[in-house]
């Protein structure tokens, strides 16, 4: 006679979302600060090299919102903000390069990586500059960063160069990537149409 079946573990899959926002109240500042000195510490390339803390990092995020060519990103896992990402339009009169964009700034929190957030949260970033007409995203990224590395390639960015003295790290020199990505358009003609020798895939 067996015994009774042993049912297995209800696995409820976690809540992922991404959002563009132009302001933030206290609590979910509260969780970028958060999340973003947990991943300053963790290394994770933001710039910074020391945790912030609350004060200076509320002033940056809020200064971001403030600046008409970038827009804030935020990555939230069950509803808590656990990660964020820039968009860098070129300033007006650069009309030259108005067709690309930069991604600036992507990180997720260590306690919020896992679950597909970190390509979710590119992926928003993509589709809000090709609706606002840019043909490019560029983006640089810290040799040390091989997962973030291992996940712009395969999302398409590809390296056009290095910088051997991109950053220094607590005393020691780092090397830097350089990548570009070609994006389709909301409306008009595609990007392969545009850009001369190159096959958009």
């Amino acid at each position: 006679m067996s015994g009774p079946a042993t049912e297995l573990p209800h696995v409820i899959p976690a809540h992922l979302s991404v959002e563009r926002v132009a302001e933030l109240d206290d609590h979910d500042i509260a969780e970028l600060c958060e999340a973003t000195d947990a991943a300053i510490i963790e290394g994770g390339g933001f710039g910074w090299v020391e945790p912030q803390g609350r004060a200076a990092l509320e002033r940056h995020f809020r200064g971001v919102m403030l600046v008409p060519e970038r827009e804030l990103f935020v990555a939230r896992l069950d509803g808590m903000v656990v990660g964020s990402a820039q968009l860098v339009r070129p300033h007006r009169n650069n009309e030259a390069q108005a067709f690309a964009a930069q991604l600036t700034h992507a990180y997720i929190a260590p306690y919020g990586r896992g679950h597909g957030l970190a390509r979710l949260m590119i992926q928003r970033v993509e589709e809000r500059a090709a609706a606002l007409g840019h043909r490019v995203l560029n983006l640089d990224v810290r040799e040390t960063q091989a997962t973030a590395i291992a996940l712009f390639e395969t999302l398409g960015y590809v390296r056009w160069g290095e910088h051997p003295a991109y950053a220094r790290v607590r005393g020691q020199t780092v090397a830097g990537a350089y990548y570009y990505k070609l994006i389709e358009p909301g409306r008009g003609r595609r990007t392969g149409q545009m850009v001369s020798g190159q096959v958009v895939s």
